[in-house]
C-alpha cells in the first residue's frame, strides 16, 4: 500500500520583546528555503508570523513560536503554533475581528492570519493562555486532486530539552487513507546519540509503516540494534472498521480519547535493540470523531483534556501545543502526537 509519510523537524522560538517579531519573521522565511515556496507564500508566511509574534508581545508578555515544515514531498506546509500563558480571551470571536487586536502591525490580527492560512484554529482560555496554529501550504490556495485528499488530521510536536541542539525523540506518520500508521520513539537520554537510536527506528518503520504494530516492533528492535537504544510505540489505525491495533515498548504513552473518556492503551517494559521482551499487540475501538494521542516521557502522563472545555473540538495540532505547554516535564526531550478522522 503507497502512503503519504510525514515527518518534520520543530524549532522553538522564545517571544518577549519587540525585537523578537522581527526575528521571528526571518526566522519563518529561513525555515522555508528549500522547499519551493514562492514569493507569494513567502510573504503570507512572513506576515503571520509577525501577526504571531506581535499578539504574544502585546497581549501575554512572553511566550514561544514553534514552527516546523510538514513535507509529504507533494505539499509541504508551513505550520506555525503560537503558545503562551498570558490571560487569555474571553470572546475569541471579538478578538478576531479586523483591528480588534494588533492595530499598526503589517496585518489586521487573527483575523488576517485566518485569512492568510490554509489551516487556522485557536484555543484560548481566561487565566490559561492561548495557542494559535496556522499553516500556509507551499501551493496555497490550490486543491488537492481527489487521490491526493486525506480525512486523516494531525498536529504533532517534538522538541529538543533546553540546552541540546538535536532531539532524541522523534515521531513519524504513514497516511494510507484506510489505515493509518503512527509512530514515536524516544532515543535513550538526550543529543546526538539518543537522536541516531531514534531516527534508526523511524527509518526502520517507514519501510513497512502498516504491519501490525507486533510484527513493526520486532523490525524496530533489529533496527535499533548498536545504538544506545530506544523505547517506541506504534498505532495502526482502521478507519472503516474504527478500530487501531498498538504495540510499545518502554515510556511512550498511547490513549484513546473521546469527549466522555480517555483509554490508556498497553505499552510493555524493555528498550529496543537492547532487551525486548513481549511485542504483544492490543486492539482498541476508536470511536468516529475519536483521537489518538502518543507522546514520550518528556509529557507527564497525568492529563485530561475534561479540564479544558472546548478544547476537544479544537484541531489536533492545538490540542497537541496545548499538552505541550502544560504537560511538558521540562527536563527531557517533549514529543506528542495527536491524530483523527475528518469526514
Amino acid at each position: 500500500m503507497s502512503a503519504r509519510i510525514l515527518a518534520a523537524a520543530q524549532s522553538r522560538l522564545a517571544i518577549a520583546h519587540d525585537s523578537d517579531i522581527g526575528e521571528c519573521r526571518r526566522q519563518a522565511k529561513r525555515r522555508i528555503e528549500g522547499f519551493g515556496f514562492d514569493e507569494v507564500s513567502a510573504g503570507r508566511i512572513g506576515i503571520a508570523a509577525t501577526e504571531l509574534a506581535t499578539n504574544i508581545v502585546r497581549h501575554a508578555g512572553h511566550g514561544e513560536i514553534l514552527m516546523q515544515v510538514l513535507d509529504d514531498g507533494i505539499h509541504p506546509e508551513f505550520e506555525m503554533l503560537a503558545i503562551d500563558k498570558g490571560p487569555g480571551m474571553q470572546d475569541v470571536d471579538a478578538c478576531m475581528r479586523d483591528g480588534y487586536s494588533t492595530r499598526g502591525t503589517a496585518g489586521q490580527g487573527l483575523g488576517a492570519i485566518a485569512r492568510l492560512s490554509g489551516t487556522f484554529d485557536i484555543f484560548s482560555a481566561t487565566g490559561q493562555g492561548t495557542v494559535v496554529l496556522s499553516r500556509i501550504r507551499r501551493d496555497h490556495g490550490s486543491r488537492p486532486t481527489a487521490g491526493a485528499r486525506s480525512t486523516l488530521e494531525f498536529g504533532a510536536i517534538n522538541l529538543a530539552v533546553a540546552g541540546e541542539i538535536e532531539c532524541g525523540d522523534t515521531w513519524r506518520i504513514a497516511d494510507g487513507g484506510a489505515q493509518v500508521g503512527i509512530m514515536v520513539a524516544d532515543g535513550l537520554g538526550h543529543g546526538p546519540l539518543a537522536a541516531a537510536a531514534a531516527t534508526a527506528v523511524a527509518s526502520a518503520f517507514v519501510k513497512q509503516p502498516f504491519d501490525g504494530p507486533s510484527l513493526s516492533m520486532q523490525g524496530l528492535h533489529r533496527a535499533a540494534a548498536g545504538t544506545r537504544g530506544a523505547a517506541a510505540a506504534c498505532a495502526l489505525l482502521h478507519a472503516a472498521e474504527l478500530r487501531l491495533e498498538y504495540a510499545g515498548v518502554g515510556n511512550i504513552s498511547g490513549s484513546v480519547v473521546t469527549s466522555e473518556r480517555s483509554r490508556g492503551m498497553v505499552s510493555h517494559n524493555g528498550t529496543l535493540g537492547v532487551q525486548l521482551l513481549r511485542t504483544q499487540q492490543f486492539d482498541y475501538e476508536w470511536p468516529a470523531g475519536g483521537r489518538v494521542v502518543m507522546h514520550s516521557d518528556g509529557l507527564t502522563a497525568r492529563w485530561s483534556l475534561a479540564t479544558y472545555p472546548g478544547l476537544f473540538q479544537r484541531h489536533s495540532a492545538v490540542i497537541a501545543g496545548v499538552l505541550y505547554r502544560d504537560c511538558s516535564r521540562g527536563r527531557d526531550d517533549a514529543t506528542v502526537v495527536v491524530a483523527c478522522q475528518r469526514a
